[in-house]
C-alpha cells in the first residue's frame, strides 16, 4: 500500500468494526503501515484481547484511541437492571481511561419489553448520565450521547435526533457530556444543521463519524451502513457543517457491513482511504 502519511489523513480514524475481520494486532499493523494514526475501539474485542494488552499495543503501534464504543443502554425501569447497567458503564469508563481515550460513546437503549412510554425512557437516560458523568469526569472520560436513526428507537436508542441528545447533554458541563454527530443516523433530518451549530456553539461535539446510507436496506438494518460514496449522504457537506461549528477533531469511519467484512482487509482499507479522500475531504 502506498504510504499514507500525507496530511490529508491526519484526522482519519478507523473504527475497529469497519474491519471486523481483522484481529486487534492486524488492525494496529494495518493502520500503522497505511499511515493512519487513530482508531476507534469496541469493548467486546478489546476485552477479549485484554484491556492492558490492548492499551500497550496501541501505544507501541503509535495509535491514538479516539473513542470507545459503547456504553449506555440505560432505559431499564427495574431497579436491579438499572443498577447493573450503571455498573457496566462504570466499567466502560474505566476501560476508556485505560485505553487513553477521552470519549466513551453512549447508545442510550430502547424501550423495555411492553413499555410504550418513550418520554419516561429518555428521562431514565438523563438520570443515568447524571449518576455516571461525575465518575467519568474524575477519570478524564467524556460521555458522548449518540442519537440513532428513528428506526432504532424501539430496541436500541430512544434518543433519535441531535436535538434530543443535546437536550440531555446540556444539563451537564460540556467537558463532561457531549454528543456524537454520525452521518448515517442524521443525514435525513432537516434539523441536523441547526443541531450541529447548536452543538458547536456549546462545545458539545465529542465525536464525528461517517458512513453512507444505501438502499434497499438489507435485512437486519443494523449492518446496513454503506461504504463512503456508495449512498445518498452528503459526507463532505456534513464535514463542512461540523467544521463551521468549530469542530476540528477526528473523522471516524464507522461502517458495519458484512460485504466489507467478507473481503480482504487490506483491500478494504485501501478502498476506505481512497473513498475518504474523494468523498469526505
Amino acid at each position: 500500500m502506498t504510504d499514507g502519511t500525507s496530511g490529508d489523513l491526519a484526522r482519519l480514524s478507523l473504527n475497529q468494526e469497519t474491519l471486523k475481520q481483522w484481529s486487534l494486532p492486524e488492525l494496529a499493523a494495518g493502520c500503522a503501515a497505511a499511515g493512519i494514526t487513530r482508531v476507534g475501539l469496541w469493548r467486546a474485542p478489546v476485552q477479549e484481547y485484554g484491556i492492558e494488552q490492548a492499551a500497550r499495543l496501541m501505544r507501541d503501534s503509535g495509535l491514538t484511541v479516539t473513542s470507545l464504543c459503547r456504553g449506555g443502554f440505560f432505559t431499564a425501569a427495574e431497579p436491579k437492571a438499572r443498577a447493573a447497567a450503571l455498573d457496566d458503564n462504570r466499567a466502560a469508563v474505566d476501560e476508556a481511561a485505560a485505553l487513553g481515550t477521552g470519549t466513551l460513546v453512549l447508545v442510550s437503549g430502547g424501550l423495555p419489553d411492553g413499555d410504550r412510554d418513550i418520554a419516561a425512557a429518555r428521562q431514565r437516560v438523563a438520570d443515568a448520565i447524571a449518576e455516571l458523568a461525575p465518575y467519568a469526569a474524575e477519570r478524564g472520560v467524556r460521555l458522548a450521547i449518540e442519537p440513532l436513526h428513528p428506526m432504532y428507537a424501539s430496541d436500541r436508542c430512544v434518543v433519535s435526533t441531535l436535538g434530543q441528545a443535546l437536550d440531555i447533554a446540556e444539563r451537564f458541563p460540556a467537558e463532561q457530556v457531549g454528543v456524537v454527530v454520525d452521518t448515517y443516523h442524521l443525514w435525513w433530518d432537516d434539523r441536523a444543521p441547526a443541531g450541529i451549530a447548536r452543538a458547536g456553539e456549546g462545545g458539545r461535539i465529542a465525536c464525528f463519524q461517517v458512513a453512507d446510507w444505501v438502499t434497499p436496506l438489507p435485512e437486519g438494518v443494523l449492518l446496513g451502513r454503506g461504504q463512503l460514496g456508495d449512498g445518498c449522504v452528503d459526507l463532505r457537506g456534513f464535514r463542512a457543517m461540523v467544521e463551521e461549528a468549530g469542530y476540528s477533531g477526528d473523522i471516524e469511519v464507522e461502517i458495519f457491513n458484512p460485504a466489507l467484512w467478507a473481503r480482504d482487509g487490506q483491500e478494504v482499507l485501501e478502498e476506505i482511504v481512497d473513498r475518504y479522500r474523494r468523498h469526505v475531504l
